[in-house]
C-alpha cells in the first residue's frame, strides 16, 4: 500500500509540475491570444515562482501540525481552483491571479509530499521513495510539457488547465480513499522551528541549493541557443534532443534515490556534483565534436537529477522535527537560484554576444555549491560526534 501511495503522490507532483513548466513552452501563444507582449506574458512565470517561493514556507509552517492527508487534499483543491481560473481567463490580470494560486498550492503539495513520504517508508528506503517523487517532476519535463504543447495545437492553451483540473480531481479522490492518515509534525513551537535556520548545517545546505540551481540555470535557461548557435544543431531536432535529455534526467532521479539508500545522501551529493562541475568545465573544449558535446550535456542533466533526491533526503535527515519548514525553504531557494541564474546568463549573453562561455561560469558557481556541501557535511559530523559524547 505504501508503494502505491508513493506512486499516487508522484502523479500529483507530475500534474502540479506540468502546470508550472508548460507555460514557458506556450508563452508566445498566450501572448498572441491575450494581445499582450511576450515580456508581459513572461511575468506569468515570475508570478508563479514568487508565489511558490514566498507563499509555500508560510502555508507549510502554519499547517505543520495538521494531518498530512488533509493538507494534501486541501492543496490539491486549491490547485484545481487555480486550474479552473486559468481555464476561464480571458485577460492577463485574471491569468496572473491564477498563476499565484497555482504557485502556492503546487509548492505546498510538493513539500508536504516529501514530508509525508518520510513517514510512509522506513528510513533505509527513504532515498528511493524521494527519487520516485522527483521522477514525477522530471516526467513533467519529458512528457507534461510536450503533451501540453500538443493540446494547445489541437484545441487551445486553456484546454491544458481543464484537463489538469480533471486529472487532479481524480488524484484527489484516490488520495482521499487510499492514502492512510499521516500525522503532522510534532507540536514544536513556531519560533523553535525557525531556530533551525541558525544551524550552519542547514544554512550551508541551503547555499548548496542556491549555487547549484544558479549554476544550472545559467546554462540550462540558454541551452537551446547553446545547442543551436554553438553546436549548430538544426532547430527542428531540438525537441528530440530535449526529450533524450529528459529521459537521462528521469533515469538520474531514480538512480539517485537508490544511491542514497545504499551509500548515503552526502556521498551521492558529492560524487554527482563533482561530475556536474567537471562536465561543465570540459564542455566548451569539445564543442567541435557534436557527439561528445551532447554526451557531456546528457551527463550534466543526469548528474543534476541524481543530486535532487539526495538533497531532499539530506534535509529530512538533518532536521527531522522541522523537515517541512526546511524543505519549503529549500524549494524557495531553488526558485530564487533559478531566477538569479537566468538573469546572470542573460547579462552574460548580452555582454559577450554569445553563450559559449556559459558552461565555464556555471561550473564555477556549481563548484561553490560543492564547497557549501562540504561545510555542511563537516559541521554535521562534528555535531553528531558531540551528541554521541
Amino acid at each position: 500500500m505504501n508503494r502505491l501511495s508513493i506512486y499516487i503522490l508522484a502523479l500529483g507532483v507530475f500534474l502540479t509540475a506540468t502546470s508550472e513548466l508548460v507555460v514557458a513552452g506556450i508563452l508566445h501563444i498566450i501572448a498572441e491570444d491575450l494581445n499582450i507582449s511576450i515580456a508581459l506574458a513572461g511575468q506569468l512565470i515570475t508570478a508563479y515562482s514568487l508565489a511558490f517561493a514566498i507563499g509555500t514556507p508560510i502555508v507549510v509552517s502554519l499547517s505543520s501540525r495538521m494531518g498530512r492527508r488533509k493538507v494534501l487534499l486541501g492543496s490539491l483543491a486549491v490547485f484545481i481552483l487555480g486550474c479552473l481560473t486559468s481555464f476561464g481567463s480571458s485577460e492577463i490580470s485574471l491569468l496572473m491571479v491564477s498563476r499565484i494560486i497555482l504557485g502556492v498550492s503546487s509548492g505546498v503539495y510538493l513539500v508536504v509530499v516529501f514530508g509525508a513520504v518520510a513517514k510512509l517508508v522506513p528510513a533505509e528506503k527513504l532515498g528511493s521513495a524521494i527519487g520516485t517523487i522527483v521522477l514525477g517532476f522530471s516526467s513533467a519535463m519529458i512528457l507534461g510539457v510536450p503533451i501540453g504543447i500538443a493540446i494547445t495545437n489541437w484545441w487551445s492553451w486553456q484546454a491544458i488547465f481543464i484537463i489538469l483540473s480533471l486529472l487532479s480531481l481524480l488524484i484527489t479522490f484516490v488520495i482521499f480513499r487510499l492514502l492512510p492518515e499521516i500525522e503532522g509534525d510534532a507540536p514544536v513551537p513556531f519560533r523553535q522551528q525557525f531556530k533551525v535556520l541558525g544551524s550552519l548545517v542547514i544554512v550551508s545546505g541551503l547555499f548548496l541549493t542556491f549555487f547549484r540551481e544558479s549554476g544550472n540555470s545559467i546554462l540550462f535557461t540558454y541551452l537551446t541557443p547553446f545547442i543551436q548557435d554553438v553546436l549548430h544543431l538544426k532547430a527542428s531536432n531540438i525537441s528530440i534532443m530535449m526529450l533524450v535529455f529528459g529521459i537521462f534526467g528521469a533515469i538520474g532521479s531514480r538512480l539517485g534515490g537508490y544511491g542514497v539508500d545504499r551509500w548515503g545522501a552526502a556521498c551521492v551529493i558529492t560524487l554527482s556534483i563533482i561530475v556536474h562541475v567537471a562536465v561543465l568545465a570540459l564542455l566548451p573544449f569539445f564543442v567541435e565534436s557534436f557527439v561528445i558535446s551532447l554526451v557531456f550535456i546528457a551527463l550534466m542533466v543526469f548528474s543534476m537529477f541524481v543530486t535532487g533526491p539526495a538533497i531532499q533526503t539530506y534535509f529530512i535527515q538533518q532536521a527531522p522535527l522541522s523537515s517541512n519548514l526546511v524543505l519549503s525553504l529549500n524549494t524557495s531557494i531553488i526558485h530564487l537560484g533559478l531566477a538569479v541564474g537566468a538573469g546572470a546568463g542573460g547579462v552574460m549573453a548580452n555582454a559577450t554576444s554569445t553563450v559559449f562561455y556559459h558552461p565555464w561560469i556555471a561550473s564555477i558557481i556549481v563548484a561553490l555549491g560543492l564547497a557549501a556541501a562540504f561545510v555542511s557535511f563537516r559541521v554535521g559530523k562534528r555535531v553528531q560526534s558531540y551528541s554521541l559524547e
